[in-house]
């Protein structure tokens, strides 16, 4: 097998940010090889700490998530980012994700095995750049985790975006014969189900549809996308610090959780009292809608402020965490929906996902007593309507219902980012994040020091923190 640059990793071991990277091969001059099944394990715990990890807390800032009231994270909160800041992030996506894809495939090839495989290696790269194209923009794809290729081209967004659909009709093409499947708990998420990642890769061309605004294809391809929460793709972990849920590892085994804290503009809007809320005037429940339950799963108070709940919720240490969810799919069939056949077709779809939620949905530690989310009817968007009190016109005020419940639910995953971004410019209905400083909010993470001095093919001039990526213009 052709030598290449291997993160290798135990099956099933999924460690932080900080554990999971020592001792580990990182030098090109020495690589090692392996058989596809550690590298398959290799590229799926890399992709987890890519969604999960940092980049989903930078992004969790830049998009009203997160406060930072400290040291670094003070920084970022106060949009003082250097291009240093995101080497690890680019580092995560093209070594730790697409090298270890791509040598997952031609190590399977060269090893005799199958389709399914070869498709399961195609959706994880696909996630990994359309993640990375999401974030900076214009990104390399073609030439992207290709070790012997010291100045990859950069491809511009559109086009990458379009190569990622593309990317994925040929995963799925693979995945749907069912034949070539990973070995036994090679696949960390499914374990090789290819009826799984087939949903998980419509749910994805969904996602980069929305991203590119093309609404009636991100509505098609959700319909086949993920059915049911058992088929989300998710992050999993254990009971050990090092294979822990990542956000557990920052807000409770890391002595940096006092650097950050949920917004209270995050905080308030699900906090359901005076005890808990630092703005009841922002408080989305009403008389058909109980936040106790989300509120609960989501966050603790605790000495430093309003952090996740890392005892018995979202970021307990065993909790699994959302990469691409049946909650999603369901987000995107309602904005997409609504955005390309209409109010009835977006408001039948948000009830579908209140039914969800009514029944626990993700809520791992919900009371049910805790729980309301009763189906809306288009009387509740009328002018002076329960979700109308401020006279948008019934299309606007469901709009606006469907955003704010894509970044509650987004909590903490980079997608709420994305979202922010897509929408800025309709003013009626985004979810109002105000900047923290200045005004204006952020629009990508820079290119990283590391690219900036090695590759002679970054765009020039550099695009800086405030500059939006070609689909956000």
């Amino acid at each position: 097998m052709k030598n290449i640059l291997l993160y290798l990793v135990f099956v099933g071991m999924l460690a932080g940010c900080s554990s999971l990277v020592e001792g580990l091969n990182e030098d090109p001059n020495n690589p090692t090889t392996t058989s596809y099944q550690y590298i398959l394990t290799g590229a799926e715990v890399g992709n987890v700490i890519l969604q999960t990890g940092e980049a989903a807390r930078k992004a969790g800032i830049f998009c009203g998530y997160y406060t930072g009231i400290d040291r670094q994270h003070l920084g970022f909160s106060q949009y003082a980012v250097t291009t240093s800041d995101f080497d690890a992030q680019w580092n995560d996506v093209y070594v730790k994700s697409v090298v270890n894809a791509l040598a997952t495939e031609q190590a399977a090839e060269e090893e005799g095995i199958g389709e399914v495989t070869k498709g399961i290696t195609q959706t994880l790269r696909a996630m990994a750049l359309g993640t990375a194209t999401s974030l900076w923009g214009d990104i390399p794809f073609k030439e992207a985790g290709i070790p012997e290729l010291e100045n990859p081209i950069f491809e511009g967004q559109v086009a990458v975006y379009a190569q990622l659909q593309t990317l994925l009709d040929e995963a799925i093409a693979n995945l749907q014969t069912g034949t070539g499947r990973p070995a036994a708990n090679a696949d960390i998420h499914f374990n090789g189900n290819p009826a799984a990642w087939l949903q998980v890769a419509y749910t994805l061309k969904a996602r980069y549809y929305l991203h590119t605004k093309a609404y009636a294809d991100a509505y098609a391809a959700a319909q086949q996308g993920i059915s049911s929460g058992s088929n989300s793709l998710m992050a999993p972990h254990g009971t050990a610090d090092d294979n822990a849920n990542l956000t557990f590892q920052f807000f409770a085994v890391e002595v940096r959780q006092s650097d950050l804290v949920t917004s209270p503009f995050m905080a308030s809007l699900v906090a359901p009292d005076a005890a808990t809320s630092p703005d009841l005037t922002r408080y989305r429940g009403n008389a058909k809608t109980n936040e106790t339950g989300r509120y609960n799963f989501l966050f603790k108070i605790r000495e430093f402020g309003t952090q996740p709940n890392v005892v018995d919720g979202l970021a307990a240490k065993s909790a699994s965490a959302p990469m691409v969810t049946y909650a999603e799919n369901l987000l995107i069939l309602a904005e997409a929906g609504f955005r390309s056949a209409g109010f009835n077709t977006g408001l039948g779809h948000l009830n579908d996902y209140r039914a969800y939620l009514a029944g626990g949905g993700y809520m791992t530690n919900a009371n049910p007593a805790d729980l309301q989310y009763d189906a809306y009817v288009a009387a509740d968007f009328d002018n002076g309507g329960l979700e109308n009190a401020d006279g948008l016109s019934p299309n606007d005020a469901l709009l606006r219902e469907i955003l704010e419940e894509r970044y509650v639910t987004f909590f903490g995953q980079i997608e709420g980012f994305n979202d922010t971004r897509r929408t800025e410019k309709e003013s009626s209905v985004r979810v109002p994040v105000a900047p923290n400083t200045g005004s204006q909010l952020p629009q990508r993470f820079l290119y990283p020091t590391t690219e900036i001095d090695r590759n002679v093919n970054v765009p020039n001039p550099v695009p800086n923190f405030f500059d939006p990526t070609q689909v956000n213009q």
